[in-house]
């Protein structure tokens, strides 16, 4: 079984800067890719950034050039650097990750959630 802990969330001002951590622990055959997701009070969950495990990346258009996604493949950890953040980012960010279990299962796993205010 496969856990996410993410870490780093806070409250901070319009413009200044956060890293989020998510570390994954437990067994699998394989993480592929892992990501970073938000969801605002009254909205929709939505994608803002994820990587694979060759480190290509991808971003929602309204972070692109603000945030940086990073991952250790060795430590098993993705990270999520929040530069310029606007009250817009305001939301719970979930770390997210594809699995292969050791019984070759795909499977999604889920973090707890870490909240992100940022005050004007």
């Amino acid at each position: 079984q496969v856990h996410l802990v993410e870490s780093g969330g806070g409250l901070v001002q319009v413009g200044g800067s956060l890293r989020l951590s998510c570390i994954s622990s437990g067994i699998a055959r394989s993480i592929n890719t892992m990501g970073w997701y938000r969801q605002a009070p009254g909205q929709q969950r939505e994608l803002v950034a994820d990587i694979t495990s060759g480190r290509s990346t991808n971003y929602a258009d309204s972070v692109k050039g603000r945030f940086t996604i990073s991952r250790d493949n060795y430590r098993n950890t993705v990270y999520l650097q929040m530069n310029s953040l606007k009250p817009d980012d305001t939301a719970v960010y979930y770390c997210n990750a594809a699995i292969r279990t050791l019984t070759n299962r795909d499977l999604e796993v889920w973090g707890q959630g870490t909240l992100v205010t940022v005050s004007s």
